[in-house]
């Protein structure tokens, strides 16, 4: 029986290229998705007409119920999940003072809450089989800080000191967690920047260039492979050296 997979935010840029490599790569990949249930749909429609195994599930992962609820239908399709890639995440630039209660909630119920309830909901299965592969997807961010995105910096880096924790706990299961701490990669997100901020971001990472979905989804795929069964509780920056 082939390896599953379960990539969160899959309709996204990093999303898409994450979940399509692990496709290519054999896995039978689960789509989750909340905001853009189409794409994740339409994504998944794209590669079974490519002769790979994939299907779309809707989830407001913030939501505990939701989360478990999510995690009740993956299993219900496939009897256990090999590599848990929790994506999912939003952003959003503004002023400190200008954050208000409902940006604040918004952020970390998507970028941090979602990545405990659904990380919690699959471990179970995980420790059960004892092994399993967790890779978390953060930001650069998180390792060293944004002006005026202070409530995302602050959710990515939760999700580091999350991992590394959580790598120590699990590890006696065979189970490994690591962080992908993306720099400035070309998806929709960067959609309100200039060209001259783009180029501008460009020039600030010594490799001279923005990353790509793909730059991240290799990484991710390596993690989840048998040559990284050594590596755990790591956050690595796939950032073009932006943060040296």
């Amino acid at each position: 029986m082939g390896k599953t997979a379960v990539i969160t935010g899959a309709s996204g840029g990093i999303g898409q290229a994450i979940t399509r490599r692990f496709a290519a790569a054999g896995y039978r990949v689960f789509c989750g998705s909340c905001s853009h249930p189409q794409r994740a749909q339409k994504l998944a429609a794209q590669l079974r007409q490519e002769g790979w195994a994939a299907e779309a599930v809707q989830g407001d992962l913030s939501s505990s119920q939701e989360a478990q609820e999510f995690a009740e239908r993956v299993l219900a399709a496939c009897g256990g999940v090999d590599v848990l890639v929790n994506n999912a995440g939003v952003a959003q630039q503004k002023l400190f003072q200008e954050i208000t209660d409902e940006d604040w909630r918004k952020m970390m119920g998507i970028n941090l809450d979602g990545v405990f309830y659904v990380t919690r909901a699959f471990l179970p299965g995980m420790i059960r089989e004892k092994k399993g592969r967790i890779i978390q997807i953060s930001s650069v961010w998180g390792v060293c800080g944004a002006s005026l995105e202070v409530h995302y910096s602050a959710s990515k880096a939760a999700v580091a000191g999350m991992t590394r924790a959580l790598a120590k706990e699990v590890g006696p299961s065979g189970i490994t967690v690591n962080c992908i701490a993306p720099g400035v990669i070309r998806t929709p997100m960067l959609d309100a920047f200039s060209q001259e901020e783009l180029a501008q971001l460009a020039q600030d990472t010594p490799l001279g260039r923005l990353g790509t979905g793909d730059d991240i989804a290799a990484l991710a795929l390596f993690l989840a492979s048998d040559q990284a069964g050594f590596i755990t509780g790591q956050v690595i920056c796939a950032d073009g050296g932006f943060a040296l």
